[in-house]
Order: structure tokens, then sequence, then C-alpha cells
């Protein structure tokens, strides 16, 4: 009788774990379902689209022989230069050959990158004082030429923008240098900044709304015209 009942007491003992073996793959099988079908049921992400960054505002005088101490204007929407350069040097590489070196002022750029990454190559960035204009952007190409930009500061309202780089890229001048013509504009015009009440199509061009023009430079068949420009990213 003891060994019957130790017969089926080790028969029962091995039935309940075969029973507990086969729930928990059960179960487990049950959960691999579950997650199956939320992995099918839940719809896929969406891929977010790459935000285009503005276009540089610029107006460059074109090509022939000009005078005066600018080659044109640049209206940077902000004082980050390892954001602003990539965007203008995008401009200005098929229209003067690949930039290659630039220089500022550090009086108002709070941070000046050594090296700024842009479209396949590394343009090197330095700095100069007192011997480049605090409102000039000095520009180098390898083995085409240098060019000398008016930086028009961004918190500047569009409608003096609009002046000062008109007057930036004249054919015959201005024979000021960049900080003289800021200063000449304001005391002509006053300050308008962006803070200032503008209309709504100057309030629209401020903000990026106007398309860019298409970067491409006119050839010149005879003498140049005297009011001719490249107006880009207006």
């Amino acid at each position: 009788m003891d060994s019957t009942e130790s017969i089926s007491h080790t028969g029962f003992h091995a039935g309940s774990f075969s029973a507990k073996d086969e729930t928990r793959a059960a179960a487990e099988a049950a959960r691999r379902r579950v997650r199956i079908m939320s992995a099918t049921l839940l719809p896929p992400l969406p891929h977010p689209e790459p935000v285009a960054a503005p276009a540089a505002r610029l107006a460059l005088k074109t090509d022939g022989t000009s005078r005066g101490l600018l080659d044109g204007a640049w209206w940077p929407r902000s004082r980050d230069l390892l954001s602003e350069l990539p965007a203008l040097t995008d401009v200005l590489d098929p229209l003067w050959g690949r930039i290659t070196r630039i220089a500022v002022n550090p009086q108002h750029w709070p941070v000046i990158p050594r090296k700024v990454p842009v479209d396949g190559h590394i343009v090197k960035v330095g700095w100069f004082t007192p011997e480049i204009d605090p409102h000039k952007l000095l520009l180098l190409s390898y083995g085409t030429g240098r060019w000398d930009l008016l930086i028009i500061p961004p918190e500047t309202g569009a409608e003096s923008a609009a002046r000062l780089m008109a007057a930036a890229s004249d054919y015959d001048g201005p024979p000021l240098t960049a900080s003289a013509l800021i200063a000449a504009d304001e005391a002509r015009h006053g300050v308008l900044t962006a803070d200032q009440s503008l209309g709504p199509d100057e309030a629209w061009e401020y903000e990026g709304g106007a398309s860019a023009v298409p970067a491409t430079v006119p050839r010149q068949t005879g003498p140049p015209d005297r009011a001719s420009r490249l107006i880009i990213g207006m």
C-alpha cells in the first residue's frame, strides 16, 4: 500500500509540473500574438521632411569692373555664423568660385567658429581687428579673388535693409566704408529695426516670405548698367 501510494504520489506531482509548463507556454504564446498584433496594427511613424534653410539675403554687383569699396551687401538673419555662412556660400560658390576663407571683425559676432562645414567642403573663418570694418565681411576664393560685403545688422528693418543693399551694390559706389554707409543711412532716415511697425509687404519680406531670385549673373555685353545688381533671397 505504501508502494502504491508512493507511485501515485509521484505520478501526481509529475502531472502537475507538466500542466504548469503547458500553461506557461500557452500564456507566452498568447503574449507573443498580442505583441505581433499590436506591432501590426500600429501605423508606422511618418518620417519628418527635411526643412530647407532660408536662402541668404544678398545684393551683389554684377560682372564688370566697378568702383567703390564694397561688392554688395549681406543681410543675415542672426549673429550665428555657424548657421548663416552655409546659406551664404551656397549662393556665392557658383558665382565667384568656391569660397575657402572668410574673415570678420569680432565686435558684432558673439562666437566665431574656426571652421564651418558647408556643401562638400570646409570654410576657414578668421577674425581681425582693427584691420576689418565691424560691418564688413571679407571673402576669399582660392585662385579667384577677394570680395567685400556690407553686413547689414540682422535686426535692421526691411526698409532700411533695402536702401543699404541698393547703395552697397550700386555700380558707381558707394565710396564709403561699411560702417560709414550704415551711419549715413541712419543719419538721414533714422534707425528702423525689426521691432518697429512694418507694412504687410515689408514684414513678409523680413520673415523670408518672398521667393529667392535665381542666383545667376547676367553676362555683360557692353558697359555695365549703373543700376544693375543681383538681388537674392529678398
